[in-house]
């Protein structure tokens, strides 16, 4: 089952995180209106884009920029179009020239932060987020995606105050609940957390997705005995359920017991075998258990599938590191580093690959930045992976 057939899940949840808005002709006469043939094209595009047709609709949008570059809708539709065939490098060059010509457009900024949010890229999505709710502080996609990309970058407070002003509109919703509680407990707003979580007990139909967000959130609670409980039943109800066995090899992980979790990981790939995190965690198992050539085919799998998985750039430096094979180990730290430079223990294990590679002045300075984050996060507690909040409702 592709996570594309499991809508019932998020019903409601990121409604319109998985589309895209097009500018439509009034909005784009803003900046300046094609005329004549080029207007014809435009709206011809609009009705390719609406029936899908995208090469249709690419065709006609960029017809009219070849009347009219300074067209702002029309390169905001290209951004469209580049979104939908899942092309984001493509769709932010778009829709950044449309930005600078119609600034005032919240639906534009709202694609470019949906464009990052889709490539889990949190921290460039927050500022066009924060920005569109700026503009329209009621509005319910833009403050969702919004709560999602401060709990994603684990600032709790900022999610909770960001995601409780739509308790009336989503507390039905066990997705929302689960996240809220979560953000709340972390910032440490105890009532709060036990209205969301109260709430999502009390949404508790017995089934399948029911018992995978109840399990979630005893797990972010290190609640690990209560946690296996839920994710068994949401097994028992629906074992093709996807990520009920991630989370169960997650449970298990903490529970030490590597032969079910690894079991359960590869359960899971089964189900969602575009997941690269199930190979990042086979990896880990292997690590632990000193078996290197397991673990680094793992971890590359985990990479194909998704470039952005710093746990399994982490994982490969160190395993290069115990190799003693430092200039691959310190390939894998800076790419990890790259891609979230605000993990400290990142930073430790570029340093210490340094160090050893005898390269002393710059392990220090990776010494203190690494330190430097952990004085600005002291008070921060990570939370599991919740990849199931990432997933298409289309």
């Amino acid at each position: 089952m592709s996570s594309a057939r499991i809508t019932r899940v998020w019903i409601g949840l990121l409604l319109l995180a998985t589309m895209s808005a097009a500018i439509p002709a009034q909005k784009a006469a803003a900046s300046r209106a094609p005329a004549g043939d080029a207007a014809a094209l435009f709206r011809s595009g609009e009705e390719a884009l609406k029936r899908e047709q995208l090469d249709e609709a690419e065709r006609d949008f960029r017809a009219v920029l070849a009347v009219d570059p300074q067209a702002a809708g029309a390169y905001a539709n290209l951004g469209v179009v580049y979104m939908r065939r899942k092309q984001w490098a493509l769709a932010l060059v778009q829709l950044k020239k449309a930005e600078r010509l119609m600034p005032q457009v919240p639906g534009i900024r709202l694609n470019i932060g949906l464009a990052y949010y889709r490539q889990s890229e949190f921290l460039k999505a927050i500022p066009p987020f924060e920005s569109v709710v700026r503009d329209q502080p009621e509005a319910i996609q833009p403050r969702y995606l919004l709560g999602l990309c401060y709990f994603f970058a684990e600032r709790w407070a900022d999610a909770a105050t960001t995601l409780e002003p739509l308790w009336d509109q989503e507390s039905q919703k066990i997705p929302y609940l689960y996240v809220l509680s979560n953000a709340a407990h972390r910032a440490g707003r105890s009532n709060l957390d036990e209205r969301a979580a109260a709430q999502l007990m009390k949404l508790g139909d017995g089934s399948a997705e029911y018992h995978l967000f109840a399990g979630k959130y005893h797990l972010n609670l290190d609640q690990s005995d209560q946690a296996l409980a839920e994710f068994q039943a949401a097994a028992a109800a629906n074992s093709r359920l996807p990520f009920v066995h991630f989370n169960l090899g997650l449970t298990y992980m903490k529970k030490q017991d590597y032969d079910h979790a690894r079991e359960e990981f590869r359960k899971d790939a089964e189900v969602e075998p575009d997941l690269g995190l199930d190979y990042e965690k086979l990896g880990d198992l292997y690590w632990l258990t000193q078996k290197d050539v397991d673990a680094e085919k793992c971890y590359q799998e985990a990479l194909r599938r998704d470039p952005r998985l710093v746990n399994s750039h982490v994982g490969l430096a160190k395993l290069y590191q115990r190799q003693q094979k430092y200039s691959l180990a310190l390939q894998e730290a800076m790419a990890a580093e790259k891609i979230d430079p605000e993990r400290s223990d990142v930073h430790y294990l570029h340093s210490r690959v340094l160090l050893q590679m005898g390269r002393k002045d710059e392990a220090k300075k990776e010494m203190n930045e690494a330190q430097r984050i952990e004085r600005d996060h002291q008070n921060q507690v990570p939370g599991v992976p919740s990849p199931e909040l990432l997933q298409d409702a289309q």
